[in-house]
């Protein structure tokens, strides 16, 4: 098989997390409307690098584009929430610079470990790895300019009720940026009944208190990219 035909399977069979805030094994509707869409084991951190950190991701992913999408000063303290393996976080660690802080979120201990070996060994000395709750990111009261979730929103149960206590960590003028599956057909990512709406993601963070603050046109060819602020 060829490596491109094999990077497109293992995202339909099961790389809708590329992203790991909330994996907890729970009922499929514990929260209704609100419930995670799906459910992985991350356990297995070798199995993980091999699709979240193909190569081949980044025609699609564009992390490059993301971050600088984000207009992220010098200095800030940013929050990659489900980092998984770190694919994001090095992007991020780049752009605040030295003073700046990464606070690499995952629920999945052995991933926690592994954004710890990849920190060091990658000299990005203002990473820092966080174990996590599912329902809670386990990160600072008024410390966080930005929190960042790629490919993780849908893994996580009761989202309003989290982002409502999300709003604790956040700084003043501290925005949430969600990038997520647009709920259609495509070449990559989970199976259409793990995607949510771009309009149901909106709905939720305003229930949750929040107010869209940006949307990046045409950035990505198969997610959407929304930035909210605390209302």
């Amino acid at each position: 098989m060829k490596a491109a035909n094999r990077f497109v399977l293992l995202f339909v069979i099961g790389a809708c997390a590329a992203r790991t805030a909330a994996q907890a094994p729970g009922p499929p509707h514990a929260h209704g409307t609100h419930a995670a869409t799906a459910r992985h084991s991350f356990e297995n951190v070798e199995h993980w690098r091999a699709i979240f950190d193909d190569p081949a991701r980044d025609a699609w992913q564009r992390p490059r584009d993301v971050v600088r999408a984000l207009d992220l000063r010098r200095g800030a303290r940013v929050a990659d929430v489900g980092a998984g393996t770190g694919y994001f976080s090095r992007h991020l660690s780049e752009a605040i610079g030295p003073d700046g802080t990464v606070f690499a979120v995952d629920s999945e201990p052995n991933l926690v470990a592994h954004l710890r070996e990849r920190a060091e060994r990658e000299g990005t000395a203002n990473v820092v790895p966080v174990l996590a709750s599912p329902d809670n990111p386990r990160l600072p009261v008024d410390g966080i300019d930005l929190l960042l979730l790629v490919d993780t929103f849908h893994h996580i149960d009761d989202r309003p009720a989290y982002f409502r206590a999300a709003r604790r960590v956040l700084r003043r003028g501290g925005r949430v940026a969600i990038v997520d599956w647009q709920k259609r057909d495509l070449p990559v990512g989970p199976p259409l009944d793990h995607k949510l709406a771009r309009e149901q993601v909106v709905e939720e963070m305003a229930e949750a208190g929040y107010e869209l603050l940006g949307e990046p046109k045409d950035l990505l060819p198969y997610q959407y990219m929304l930035i909210f602020r605390p209302r």
